[in-house]
């Protein structure tokens, strides 16, 4: 059972809220800060009254149906209400449980995704672009903002590699459990036989890190300069535009070459390193609490086999949740991609939820 002290926090704290906000006496610094942890606050507050009032409301419908001087009716009517009461009562305790958990401080962040060809040449890069469509596609549907920070494509339209920032409201924790092997099985234009092929593509999702949240010492870096090249090694530049990146004490290497201007190759590689230097910090931070990180979905880890998509039977299973949906192109489409990330969610909160008790 829920600490009814704590509920009674979230409340005084909803109260405290509504009060400053309507005072007009709040730092225009905090109001932003106030008004969002206020926003978040409506969503759960109506929860949080009903869970307090349960005891009492259930000890009045017990009464009615122990009275001996109540009809049968009343009895009956009063049975069908606690019913319904301590029912509604178990879905606001675990409603307020997963507001209370601890907070992912990223969810709230822009992200930063990495598209990868794997294994299979061609038709890995083929499927790396189908990804990257799809993402755009959920993109657009949603209103979310993409923007390529470097692109590299293969022949007859596939990609080697694509990474993309995405703005918008609560980006991360939208897409964080995207980071993962993801393979394709379907018949390539190219096969005269019908065989299905396997390949595969790699996602990350990184939360993108600002430079309050994470500060590089230029003393840590080594920063290179090169001619950016094209397909088959062709100079693209007559200047050295190109920036290599290293940063010394954890050997990450970024490349940016996309742009024209050596100072903005730069600044895109400095974004790139920061969101990776930012998600290997968090990793070593969860790994010092969790013993056991099979547990927990969305590890980020680019090795695990997280989905298949079998086009010849028209279907999309995502192998940690055990979810299969027989609507590929729609998924493909970005149409239902929100059913499969609410169940990775839920199954991620109720994880969590048991390593709670």
């Amino acid at each position: 059972m829920l600490p009814l002290d704590k509920v009674r926090d979230l409340i005084s704290k909803h109260n405290s809220l509504e009060k400053d906000l309507s005072s007009g006496s709040v730092d225009k610094k905090k109001y932003a800060e106030k008004s969002k942890e206020y926003s978040d606050l409506n969503e759960i507050i109506n929860e949080a009254n009903e869970y307090l009032l349960f005891d009492k409301e259930k000890l009045d419908l017990e009464k009615i149906i122990d009275d001996q001087k109540n009809d049968q009716d009343i009895k009956d009517f009063a049975t069908k209400e606690l019913a319904d009461l301590v029912e509604k009562n178990q879905t606001n305790e675990k409603k307020l449980k997963i507001y209370l958990l601890p907070k992912d401080e990223a969810d709230t962040k822009n992200a930063i995704i990495e598209i990868r060809a794997g294994t299979g040449g061609l038709e890995a890069s083929l499927f790396a672009s189908d990804l990257f469509k799809m993402y755009e596609k959920v993109s657009q549907k949603k209103k979310w903002s993409l923007d390529i920070i470097s692109i590299s494509k293969s022949e007859a339209g596939g990609l080697k590699e694509v990474i993309a920032t995405i703005k918008g409201k609560n980006i991360y924790s939208s897409l964080k459990y995207e980071s993962g092997v993801h393979r394709v099985q379907r018949v390539p234009d190219t096969e005269t036989q019908g065989r299905v092929h396997t390949s595969a593509a790699t996602v990350a999702v990184l939360p993108e890190a600002e430079e309050v949240d994470l500060k590089i010492e230029d003393k840590d870096l080594r920063i290179d300069v090169f001619r950016s090249s094209g397909p088959g090694g062709q100079s693209v530049n007559t200047t050295d535009s190109a920036v290599r990146i290293t940063h010394i004490p954890s050997g990450i290497v970024v490349s940016q070459q996309d742009e024209k201007s050596q100072i903005r190759n730069k600044e895109k590689g400095l974004k790139i390193l920061r969101s990776r230097l930012y998600e290997a910090e968090r990793k070593k931070r969860d790994e010092a609490r969790s013993k056991d990180r099979k547990d927990k979905i969305g590890s980020g880890d680019r090795s695990e086999r997280i989905r298949t998509y079998n086009f010849p039977q028209g279907r999309v299973t995502d192998h940690r949740v055990n979810l299969t949906l027989h609507k590929l192109e729609e998924f493909m489409q970005g149409e239902i991609f929100d059913e499969m990330i609410e169940n990775l969610t839920l199954q991620a909160q109720e994880q969590e939820l048991i390593n709670l008790k």
